[in-house]
C-alpha cells in the first residue's frame, strides 16, 4: 500500500459524508487510534461502514437508535480480518475525535488522522490489525512528518473523561515496536 493525495492505495474506498475541510491542511500532526463495533461487541457485520457511511439502519438493532442521528467518520477502518477501508481523504477532517484536546491544543479533529480498529476496550486484537494498523501507521508518518511517535495516541488521551477506547487489551507496546 502507498499513500498518495491523501488516498491509501489498496484499501477499499467507502465515502462518507461527514467529514470537512482542513483549516490547514499543513499541520496534520497527530494519529489518533479508536476501537469500534456494531452492535457493541459484535464484529464481521457491515454495520460500521453503514454508520460512517450515513446510511445506518436504526431499525435493525436497539442500540441503533441511540446513535442514528449521529455524523462520524474516521479516516480509516481496520476490521479484524485485516481488511482496510478508508473513509475519508487524509487531507480532510474526520469526525473521529468530537470535543478534544492533545498537548494544550483543542479541536483535534483539524489536525489529526483517525484510525478505528473492529473491537472493544477488552477484548484482544487480531494479528492481522496489528500488522495493517502499523503498516499503514508508517504510511501515514512517511506521508505527514509532524506525525511521530510522540504524536500517536489512543481516543482515551485525547477525551480522558468520555472515552476510554482503544482500551486495556490494545498492546501499545507491541504497536510501537512495529513502527520501528
Amino acid at each position: 500500500m502507498t499513500l498518495q493525495n491523501g488516498i491509501l492505495s489498496n484499501a477499499t474506498q467507502a465515502e462518507s459524508p461527514h467529514y470537512n475541510e482542513r483549516p490547514d491542511q499543513t499541520d496534520i500532526s497527530l494519529l489518533v487510534i479508536h476501537n469500534i463495533s456494531l452492535p457493541p461487541g459484535k464484529f464481521g457485520e457491515p454495520y460500521v461502514e453503514d454508520f460512517f457511511s450515513g446510511r445506518l439502519d436504526s431499525c435493525v438493532d436497539p442500540f441503533f437508535e441511540q446513535i442514528a442521528d449521529l455524523k462520524v467518520s474516521a479516516h480509516l477502518f481496520i476490521k479484524r480480518d485485516g481488511q482496510v477501508i478508508q473513509f475519508v481523504n487524509f487531507n480532510q477532517r474526520a469526525w473521529h475525535a468530537g470535543e478534544s484536546e492533545f498537548s494544550g491544543q483543542k479541536n483535534c479533529n483539524d489536525y489529526s488522522i483517525g484510525i478505528e480498529l473492529e473491537g472493544t476496550d477488552d477484548i484482544e486484537y487480531t494479528e492481522q490489525q496489528y500488522v495493517q494498523l502499523a503498516h499503514v501507521s508508517k504510511q501515514i508518518m512517511q506521508a505527514y512528518p509532524k506525525i511521530s511517535l510522540d504524536s500517536i495516541c489512543g481516543h482515551s488521551d485525547i477525551a480522558p473523561l468520555r472515552k476510554t477506547d482503544p482500551g486495556r487489551c490494545f498492546d501499545w507496546q507491541r504497536y510501537r515496536q512495529d513502527l520501528h
